[in-house]
């Protein structure tokens, strides 16, 4: 089976304000996801599967079926919150959604093949499509993934501190472990984040997760067995806040030797809009690539 490209779009986007998702950055209408729908077309992907929210179908789907859904093989599923085992239920007041890997898992019917995973806000640039599609296609085992790294300055935001999951590699390239570390910004040209009220300093280069993921269709199984005892604990301790995230339960299988992660590497510059103010980069940035003759001046014809 060709390698499927699942496109998490049910994120809120409270420090944006609003649907960024949807949000043209072009003079076109085009949104940050039609470039990476577009650079991962001539990567070889040909199957997407967009997981959204109930509340924003109607307009995110004009989108999508109007344009770059005329090219692809498309499916949609749906993170709802109330989405849980049998025996649980959604504590009184909560609204926040359960996290990237609970949206994952809301795509388990339409992922019959590995698969990338990606944010639907986040550009991540040519060189990272083909790496995961290739290595997809390829090497994918239910043992062996794969992730995207990044360097950290090649990820960070002129407009406020961000929160990355800083890699931990072998000398082979594996994925030994992964840091969820909070905001970081750079600051008198030092890249540096507080932890605890103090202050660290990352050095450039430093390899980042930028939620780009090459995963095998039987990750779906450990996840849902995986999502039972997440929630035993959080309804414990964070029953309004606690997310079942993507990167830790990666993790979590790594430190029990259940798969290997090979980190491929892009020289590439990532960048999203985090924050309002990040816009008119991303615009100047798409801009200058058109110029370039990177893309098309109009995408999807």
């Amino acid at each position: 089976m060709k390698p499927i490209l699942l496109i998490m779009a049910a994120g809120m986007g409270s420090r944006y304000g609003g649907f960024k998702q949807i949000d043209p950055i072009t003079d076109e209408g085009e949104i940050i996801m039609d470039f990476s729908l577009y650079d991962a077309y001539e990567a070889g992907f040909r199957k997407v599967v967009f997981v959204i929210r109930h509340d924003f179908e109607e307009a995110f789907k004009s989108f999508i079926d109007t344009r770059a859904g005329k090219y692809f093989d498309v499916s949609y599923a749906y993170q709802n919150i109330d989405d849980l085992p049998k025996g649980y239920k959604v504590p009184e007041g909560r609204t926040k959604p359960w996290g990237t890997c609970h949206a994952v898992m809301a795509a388990k019917d339409s992922i019959d093949a590995p698969f990338a995973v990606i944010n639907a806000d986040d550009y991540y640039g040519k060189e990272a499509f083909v790496k995961i599609y290739d290595y997809l296609a390829d090497k994918s085992t239910e043992e062996n993934y794969c992730m995207v790294g990044y360097k950290i300055e090649n990820t960070l935001s002129e407009n406020g501190s961000v929160t990355r999951g800083v890699c931990e590699i072998s000398e082979s390239n594996k994925l030994i472990g992964l840091k969820e570390t909070y905001d970081i910004a750079e600051i008198k040209g030092k890249i540096t984040y507080t932890e605890d009220n103090v202050d660290y300093e990352l050095t450039q280069g430093t390899p980042v997760s930028m939620n780009m993921w090459g995963i095998n269709e039987a990750f779906m199984k450990e996840a849902e067995e995986g999502f039972s005892l997440f929630l035993d604990e959080a309804l414990k301790t964070n029953p309004m806040k606690s997310e079942y995230l993507l990167p830790s339960k990666i993790d979590e299988l790594i430190s029990e030797d259940k798969i290997s992660v090979d980190v491929l590497t892009s020289s590439d510059k990532w960048f999203g809009v985090t924050y309002k103010e990040d816009k008119p980069v991303v615009v100047a940035s798409i801009e200058k690539m058109k110029k370039e003759g990177k893309y098309p001046s109009k995408l999807w014809k």
